[in-house]
């Protein structure tokens, strides 16, 4: 079982060279992912920023619940699942490619101080959009999410592929937060469980008594922090029984030399240039639609 390590106890080894290179890690953070596979950043997103994402990530739930509720529901199914809800009734609302609903989430995905912390981490200029995607977790009922790796989703040859959790709420375990085991990157893709629900989507998880969420480390953040990690992460969250709802907003990213070894999971933009170049893509008439 993995240890659960704290971020002071990081101990910082990275060359004065290595740490002059970087534009907003520190040499102790790219340790920090390096070894752990995730990351949390503060002082990305100025104050005025994180407000009004705050206030469009509201007035646009508040807009599509009016117009489709049961549209947005995301919780996961299966009896692994409702074993980890305790049974309760739960729910998740969730919004996908929130881009292509208002600028305000595009600002925050081109954010310079966001795209220096990527490239630090990633190693490389050249960065590209996979998806976003925002959930909500409503008070006394957000359901949690079995550990998984977001690896079976949209497999990538190079493993660059990660993700940017950005917090619209203080987070805890009281209120369904993130939580992780620190290192399980390194381990590669795992074999997972799969579950299908009615509508055909499906579901991936490791095996819960292996890898069971009370054995994950706590990802405590406050609102406007972020956590980068690895999609070879084991991650997952807590059931939210607090009297306040859990938001979040999320970038996947990919440097823009790996590609899908899987014809899967299309979202708007995708492939979108955040950062740098995409040399790769091609540009013949016959693939100007693609």
């Amino acid at each position: 079982m993995f240890k659960k390590v704290q971020f002071n106890d990081i101990v910082e080894n990275i060359s004065n060279a290595t740490m002059s290179k970087l534009k907003f890690l520190s040499s102790a953070q790219k340790e920090c992912w390096r070894e752990n596979g995730y990351v949390k950043l503060t002082n990305v997103f100025t104050p005025k920023e994180i407000v009004e994402m705050s206030t469009e990530y509201d007035e646009l739930f508040e807009r599509k619940k009016r117009e489709n509720v049961e549209g947005l529901e995301a919780v996961w199914a299966g009896n692994d699942m409702k074993k980890l809800s305790e049974n309760r009734k739960v729910t998740v609302k969730s919004i996908h490619g929130l881009q292509m609903h208002s600028a305000v989430f595009t600002r925050i995905m081109m954010n310079s101080n966001l795209l220096d912390a990527l490239e630090d981490i990633m190693d490389t200029k050249d960065i590209l959009l996979h998806h976003t995607k925002a959930h909500m977790k409503p008070p006394e009922k957000g359901a949690p999410y079995l550990m998984h790796q977001d690896y079976p989703y949209f497999p990538h040859k190079k493993h660059t592929m990660c993700a940017v959790f950005i917090h619209v709420d203080d987070t805890t375990q009281e209120n369904g937060g993130l939580c992780v085991y620190p290192g399980s990157h390194k381990l590669g893709p795992l074999q997972s469980r799969t579950t299908i629900d009615e509508n055909n989507e499906k579901f991936y998880y490791v095996d819960p008594d292996r890898y069971p969420i009370s054995d994950a480390t706590p990802v405590n953040a406050k609102k406007g922090e972020v956590i980068i990690f690895s999609y070879l992460l084991l991650h997952g969250s807590y059931l939210n029984l607090s009297n306040n709802p859990r938001r979040m907003f999320l970038i996947q990213v990919r440097a823009a030399d790996d590609e899908p070894t899987e014809d899967t999971h299309k979202s708007p933009c995708q492939n979108l240039v955040l950062r740098g170049r995409n040399v790769a893509r091609p540009a013949t008439i016959a693939d100007r639609f693609n």
